[in-house]
């Protein structure tokens, strides 16, 4: 299942960032959504904008059966919610091609999924690509995998601060 927006709730969405962050370009960039389900995007754009999520992993084998482009270092993407809501910006800042048995336990950390481990990132990953492959080789362990760490750039923190910065603190340190 493919999530996709509006390109007039993008454009309106679009036009909000650029009234907070005017040094962003003036058309908008690539909205999509993180994951194969309504369910998978809601809980993995939470991450990206609670600051747990800086990384993300893809099939190369996916972006050439797709044909679709693959991210550059400095794009902006609009990260699309489970209903296809425009709801956050991202800019990408590392991209790396690994074969998928040799993805780092620091990237695996960054994607902030599961307990944030390399066998919690191995085991979730390879699920996705069995089940949701757009390449019919699906996964395999050497299979490449393109490795994209990126910043968010909207929210902002002030809009959206974290928990810990909504609870008032009592002072105790606990």
């Amino acid at each position: 299942m493919t999530i996709t927006a509006d390109p007039a709730a993008v454009a309106t969405y679009w036009q909000r960032v650029r009234a907070v962050l005017p040094d962003l370009p003036s058309e908008a960039p690539e909205a999509w959504a993180f994951g194969a389900t309504p369910e998978h995007a809601d809980s993995l754009l939470e991450l990206v904008v609670s600051g747990v999520k800086t990384g993300t992993a893809s099939s190369v084998w996916d972006y050439e059966a797709s044909g679709d482009p693959m991210p550059q270092v400095g794009e902006l993407s609009v990260i699309l919610d489970g209903r296809g809501e425009p709801r956050a910006v991202i800019r990408t800042t590392a991209l790396q091609i690994v074969p998928f048995d040799e993805v780092s336990e620091e990237h695996a950390h960054a994607e902030g999924e599961g307990d944030r481990t390399l066998a919690a990132w191995r085991e979730i990953h390879e699920r996705f690509w069995r089940d949701h492959s757009e390449d019919p080789r699906g996964w395999t362990p050497d299979m490449p995998v393109l490795c994209e760490r990126f910043t968010l750039v909207h929210p902002t923190r002030a809009e959206h601060p974290t928990r810990a910065e909504k609870e008032p603190s009592d002072g105790s340190g606990a």
